[in-house]
């Protein structure tokens, strides 16, 4: 099997010729949407008269559901726009509509995490929820094969890759920056990306957002990644434990803080907001990838600058903690706390959801 798709060679110079054709004052809106398994997206395309000037102008739209139905399905399905960006593909005046999805009785589709969470935002708006989230992913051929590995073997070990720069230490840069550009047009708050520690291992970072905000982007943000590797003919893997071995994991830091954390004497209030999270450990790590912590496992494994998954633990500094307080913060005794527990493949709603439910709004788990 080749390492790259063959829709990628074809010639983006005939592409270009079309895309470059006016379009007499319509634009193109591609709809956005997490199908059934809440891992994976979806989009297609429709014309508007004119280019809209705000989420209020993108129209409702459906589609049918031809495979995993529920019981009693009767019709389809409900896309519904709640953020719009401009479209970094076709250009403007053409966007990209991120959609919830509701089920023939107009209720939240079961994979509808984003319900919720905006419940949850929008009753904890007066602590002015912050969040940044590190979204690391690994580069990967149609082979399967993480891309430009020796193929049936393995590069040299971990160490130069971090931030790395040079043909022997940096593999995919040209579909990194793609994506950052891609991002940054689009109008996804974007705020940096970087090389990490295993080959063909990479990181881009969303924030700082404010509540609901940062799911969105988020989820755009892998929308475009995913988009974007497919110009390119590569595949964005962001499975916790993509190679078994003495290789890192992949991860989806979390970045959090409220007004209080951030002013005066904010460290009390980081503090305090670390004990419940100890109190709802195992909640969390249910929350944290798309199979109820199973993925988790074989990345949480207290090596590679991780925690155990079965114990909590915070300290300043601290990367192989399950809550790590960042050393600027803990000299100014004010800022944020980033929760390294979550994976790369974790729903952001979920997330962002059980962060503020623990620390803000008072929930105690059953367990």
């Amino acid at each position: 099997m080749s390492s790259v798709s063959l829709s990628s060679q074809l010639d983006k110079v005939q592409l270009q010729r079309y895309l470059a054709l006016p379009q007499g004052g319509l634009c193109l809106v591609t709809y956005v949407w997490i199908d059934h398994t809440g891992e994976r997206l979806c989009c297609k395309n429709r014309t508007l008269d004119c280019e809209p000037g705000s989420i209020e102008d993108i129209p409702e739209w459906n589609f049918g559901c031809p495979i995993h139905q529920p019981e009693g399905y009767k019709g389809d399905m409900y896309l519904i726009p709640v953020r719009m960006f401009r479209d970094p593909f076709t250009r403007d005046p053409n966007k990209l509509v991120l959609c919830e999805v509701l089920n023939c009785y107009r209720e939240p589709a079961e994979q509808n995490t984003r319900f919720t969470c905006n419940k949850a935002m929008e009753a904890a708006q007066h602590f002015q929820p912050w969040f940044g989230m590190e979204q690391e992913y690994v580069l990967q051929g149609m082979d399967g094969h993480p891309y430009s590995w020796p193929q049936g073997g393995f590069p040299g070990p971990q160490g130069p890759y971090f931030c790395g720069v040079g043909a022997g230490r940096s593999f995919g840069r040209d579909i990194v920056d793609s994506h950052y550009k891609a991002c940054v047009y689009a109008g996804v708050k974007i705020f940096g990306t970087n090389a990490e520690c295993m080959p063909s291992q990479w990181e881009f970072q969303v924030g700082t957002c404010e509540g609901i905000e940062m799911p969105d982007h988020l989820w755009m943000a892998r929308f475009l990644l995913h988009r974007v590797c497919e110009d390119f003919g590569v595949i964005a893997n962001l499975d916790p434990k993509p190679v078994q071995g003495d290789w890192s994991g992949s991860g989806c830091h979390t970045n959090f803080s409220t007004e209080a954390m951030r002013e005066e004497g904010g460290m009390k209030f980081i503090e305090d907001a670390i004990e419940k999270l100890e109190k709802r450990h195992a909640h969390h790590i249910r929350c944290y990838d798309m199979h109820g912590g199973e993925d988790n496992k074989r990345r949480l494994t207290g090596a590679h600058e991780t925690a155990s998954i079965d114990q909590f633990s915070a300290g300043t500094a601290n990367r192989g903690a399950s809550i790590r307080i960042p050393r600027r913060v803990d000299k100014d005794g004010r800022g944020y706390f980033e929760d390294r527990r979550p994976a790369a493949n974790c729903d952001p709603y979920v997330v962002t959801e059980a962060i503020i439910r623990t620390c803000l709004l008072g929930e105690i788990d059953s367990d």
